[in-house]
């Protein structure tokens, strides 16, 4: 089901954090972990719940021969979460001028999780909970594969279009590629978010909501 991290549906979900510790994937070699992203001080990029690592794990076995994952971000801090919020924000601004106040903050929210509803009220973005992981796909060598638009370049589609799970208009072997992934994360347990092929998670409100839990059981983490 399409719907929006911050929609009033996902919102009323519960929280019920079963405290599980984060685990740092630096010293691992399971996970192939890419460059820290473009973020300055970005040191807790590689944090996840134990139990996301240990799923994330069993769908990479799930892979076809000689395809791993590549982890671009998993854990973030709420500072950086609002200081990516604010950057994509100005970004979708300055390319839609005449959106404002509502409209330009549902267009941001379509690849970003806010820190503060537009009501005012407190979210619980899934990568400050530790639920989430951006990943994407790399041959033996090390090479991305091609999957439409690499994670880091994100903030390049404004509109959001070419990064889109579902996205028709890239190159048939990158629409291949999506759908490996994609099978093999959600047989693994984990949900994706629409707007972005390489978003998934495990435990946060999404998908709690979206596979029909009664609660979450991932809350905020603060490192």
């Amino acid at each position: 089901m399409d719907i929006l991290i911050v929609d009033p549906r996902v919102l009323k979900i519960p929280v019920e954090d079963n405290h599980e510790p984060l685990v740092d994937l630096i010293s691992q070699t399971e996970i192939i972990l890419g460059p820290s992203p473009e973020i300055e001080n970005n040191t807790d990029y590689t944090k996840m719940r134990r139990t996301v690592y240990e799923k994330l794990l069993a769908a990479q076995k799930l892979l076809p021969k000689n395809i791993r994952f590549c982890l671009y971000e998993a854990y973030r801090s709420l500072k950086l979460q609002k200081f990516l919020f604010e950057s994509r924000q100005k970004l979708v601004q300055k390319k839609h001028p005449d959106l404002s106040g509502k409209a330009l903050f549902d267009e941001v929210i379509k690849m970003v999780s806010p820190v503060v509803n537009f009501d005012g009220s407190i979210n619980i973005p899934p990568h400050s909970t530790g639920a989430a992981v951006d990943v994407y796909l790399i041959n033996e060598h090390g090479e991305a594969l091609d999957m439409g638009i690499h994670p880091k370049d994100w903030l390049l589609d404004v509109d959001g279009t070419v990064s889109k799970t579902g996205a028709t208009h890239i190159s048939d072997e990158a629409q291949k590629n999506r759908h490996i992934m994609s099978d093999v994360l959600s047989k693994s347990g984990f949900v994706n978010y629409f707007t972005e092929f390489w978003h998934w998670s495990y435990g946060d409100r999404y998908w709690a909501h979206q596979l029909g839990k009664s609660h979450a059981i991932y809350g905020v983490m603060e490192l």
